[in-house]
């Protein structure tokens, strides 16, 4: 019973399910002309829309009242960190051959490469600080260190509008969701009491 009152479970099965069909298309050659190239852009996608979602939690249960939502941040928030570190490693493995020397060289002389890895490093420590215990652990410093989220999107958006060649509409999407959730925390930001 209780597991239909909150079904946080439910939150993997469905941020992974796209996973399935992704594979399943790279499989049966409907991922186009450089399949490894447009599977590394989709698992990058998939990990900014959880970045987006985490990010638009707060929002939602502010707007809605519905308090029990808040656990899905932490659900959001690893699902993101899943998908894009399936996209770095789909591209440090099926474009860079896991030739080391190579990532490296790409990380360092690529400047938007060197973004969009930053973005995923800010990421690392919130992954493994997400356990009920490194919170309780942590204390106030939990908090600080997780807001690093902020500056993670800010470079993921980044990242996306550098490297599209094709067309800036689905970035510019990304960018104006991340400026409205900024405006809304700017908005809604906790005011100094006054004496």
């Amino acid at each position: 019973m209780a597991l239909w009152r909150r079904p946080y479970w439910l939150v993997w099965p469905l941020g992974l399910a796209p996973l399935g069909w992704i594979l399943y298309a790279g499989t049966t050659g409907a991922l186009g002309a450089d399949p490894a190239k447009e599977l590394v852009s989709l698992l990058g996608w998939w990990g900014l829309v959880w970045l987006m979602l985490c990010l638009s939690v707060r929002p939602l249960v502010r707007v809605s009242g519905w308090s029990t939502l808040l656990p899905l941040r932490r659900h959001a928030g690893l699902l993101a960190f899943t998908w894009l570190s399936l996209h770095f490693l789909a591209w440090s493995g099926l474009l860079l051959g896991w030739d080391l020397g190579g990532i490296a060289g790409e990380i360092a002389e690529r400047p938007y490469i060197l973004v969009g890895f930053s973005a995923w490093l800010l990421l690392l420590p919130l992954a493994l600080t997400s356990t009920r215990r490194a919170r309780r652990r942590m204390g106030r410093r939990w908090q600080a260190l997780h807001r690093l989220i902020y500056p993670a999107a800010i470079l993921g958006v980044v990242h996306d509008l550098w490297i599209q060649k094709s067309g800036f509409a689905e970035p510019l999407v990304f960018a104006l969701v991340l400026a409205g959730l900024f405006l809304w925390r700017w908005k809604n930001r906790p005011r100094p009491q006054s004496a």
